[in-house]
């Protein structure tokens, strides 16, 4: 028999006989550190020429059996990640070629799902490019063909293949993985970095999630965490298994509380340094950075999981030039050596207050200070540049997504200033602005004055913010969103109401003022009078006990804001269920 012939009847035993063998890698959500999903793997059987997934497929390739072996190992990852009963989003790849074969079949994921009790809402096709895709008005209708049906989409290791910017512009995937080469060494790899932060950008835009696949390390974790990289998936968390964990013990036994750190904190700028303990003798310390291929500019001295101070490499290598160095100094332990002027910051620490710190004492740019987290342990290391160039890019990214009309920050910077809040696990106040009956005062007086009314909400509610914690955004149109602490709330949501009720009738010409109105049309649009604009506020009070994540809040408000816009005037509505907890 020939090695073909050989093949061919493994390929029928696998793929008919029940051969595929399905395992299971799962994606951590770093803000819960629970897990987030898995990715459904294929293998064939064991010791056997087609185990790996390379030749299975390769195989299936030769013998133009590839849809063929694509459905049946779709088959048995459903059934086996039903049988395991696992938690999350099953993630299963499926090759585009399959979704254009004239003999695809419409529906049978649907039929494997009902058959074996596993909703569509759970489960992401995941696409895996192999050739290059030419039809894509023929894919768009198959990747709509599956959201129709309940299913999320997601692309496969952007950065690799054929197109996969175009994908993701074409298909408009709501996950997109990034393949592992951007991951590896990216705590070594500025350029690295810049990049997987323009992707974070692009993906906020596109309202689509990205997940790191590939992280191997304790560093390339950590820098991704420090960048507010919310799903990760790779060998640092659990190797591909055919009965994956169902909990992660958070990153690897890393001391560190898993929840993505907020932009604007100093958090944001940690970055992992090489540590010694305390106790090391200077002798090992100085071989350390004679055998780095690049000397650190830092080592962080730690006793135990709490840091003593820094050592600068600069000073250090200094003072060991001195022929004697050694004997003077090889056993004397590394806490000796530590700065005793080092700077420790915690990492709640807003940019803005750091700044002013750093500012005030005259701090050198190129210093670096350590970050602790809030029970004192060791989180990181950062510089005077960092935060600088942190600052700099928040001011831009700001900008970028400011509203044109008021210059407030938009609905990106609004969400990322709701993540950053939840991740302090402090209580605090979301009020949601809207005018009542703006549509109609738009209609009857023109853009320009209706523009003027939104300016003059918007200097109403910036008076407002008194204390430093205060945030102001302008979600669009009429509707803003304040952010307050939850002992002032009351009273500013109060004098906001006052103000508005004084100004808006100025905005009306003397005959509507004296009507108390106007008389324009309705959404029905059928004729009929519209008092003066009133102001609308749906007040939420947040716990993290209760809201983990900013769609949460904007879910709530969204309910808050139909109930106080049935109250007729200016009027306050608060969620009390919350306000009582």
């Amino acid at each position: 028999m020939t090695e073909f012939a050989l093949k061919s009847a493994s390929l029928d035993a696998v793929i008919q006989g029940g051969g595929l063998r399905p395992f299971f890698q799962p994606i951590l959500d770093t803000r819960s550190g629970d897990i987030f999903g898995y990715e459904a793997l294929i293998r064939g059987p064991v010791c056997t020429d087609l185990a790996t997934p390379a030749a299975l497929f390769q195989a299936a390739a030769e013998q133009d059996r590839l849809l063929e072996l694509d459905w049946a190992a779709r088959r048995a990852c459903i059934q086996r990640f039903a049988s395991l009963d696992l938690p999350g989003l099953l993630f299963i790849n499926v090759m585009p070629q399959s979704l254009l074969d004239p003999t695809f079949q419409q529906g049978l994921t649907l039929h494997f799902l009902h058959e074996y009790g596993v909703s569509p809402h759970r489960v992401i096709i995941e696409l895996t490019e192999q050739h290059p895709i030419h039809d894509y008005t023929l894919l768009g209708e198959a990747v709509a063909h599956y959201r129709r049906m309940g299913f999320r989409v997601a692309l496969d290791d952007l950065g690799t293949g054929y197109s996969g910017l175009r994908h993701w512009s074409e298909l408009k995937p709501d996950f997109v993985k990034i393949d592992r080469h951007f991951v590896q060494q990216i705590d070594h790899d500025a350029g690295k970095r810049r990049f997987m932060e323009w992707l974070q950008e692009v993906a906020a835009d596109l309202d689509c999630q990205v997940i790191a696949e590939g992280v191997e390390t304790q560093g390339e974790y950590d820098c991704l965490w420090a960048r507010n990289w919310r799903l990760m998936q790779g060998f640092f968390f659990a190797r591909p298994s055919a009965v994956p964990p169902r909990k992660l013990d958070c990153a690897a036994g890393s001391n560190r509380r898993h929840t993505s750190p907020p932009r604007g904190t100093v958090a944001s700028l940690s970055r992992r340094c090489a540590t010694v303990a305390a106790e090391t003798p200077m002798a090992e310390v100085a071989q350390l950075l004679r055998c780095a291929e690049q000397p650190p500019r830092t080592i962080a001295v730690t006793e135990g999981t709490e840091p003593v101070g820094l050592i600068r490499t600069s000073r250090f290598l200094s003072r060991f030039a001195n022929p004697y160095a050694h004997s003077l100094y090889g056993r004397r332990p590394a806490r000796a050596f530590a700065d005793p002027e080092t700077r420790f910051v915690q990492e709640d620490t807003s940019l803005e207050d750091l700044s002013r710190q750093l500012t005030e004492c005259n701090e050198t740019i190129e210093e670096d200070f350590i970050i602790v987290d809030t029970a004192g342990r060791y989180a990181g290391t950062a510089s005077a540049i960092d935060l600088l160039r942190e600052i700099t890019n928040l001011q831009l990214r700001n900008a970028r997504h400011a509203n044109p009309l008021t210059d407030l920050p938009g609905n990106v910077p609004i969400k990322e200033e709701l993540a950053r809040r939840l991740a302090t696990e402090r209580a605090f106040v979301v009020v949601h602005c809207d005018i009542d009956a703006f549509k109609a005062f738009n209609d009857y007086y023109g853009y320009a004055q209706g523009d003027q009314l939104i300016q003059a909400l918007a200097d109403t509610l910036r008076q407002q913010l008194h204390e430093r914690d205060d945030f102001l955004g302008h979600i669009g149109g009429d509707d803003f969103l304040m952010i307050l602490g939850p002992e002032s709330w009351q009273a500013k949501c109060e004098s906001v109401l006052a103000r508005f009720a004084w100004l808006a009738p100025e905005h009306y010409d003397a005959h509507a003022r004296g009507r108390g109105g106007i008389e324009s049309i309705d959404r029905q649009q059928r004729r009929r009078f519209f008092p003066i604009c009133s102001l609308s506020l749906a007040v939420l009070p947040v716990t993290a006990a209760r809201y983990s994540q900013p769609h949460e809040i904007s879910d709530t408000l969204a309910e808050l804001k139909a109930q106080a816009k049935r109250q007729p005037g200016n009027s306050i509505f608060v969620e009390r269920r919350t306000a009582a907890e």
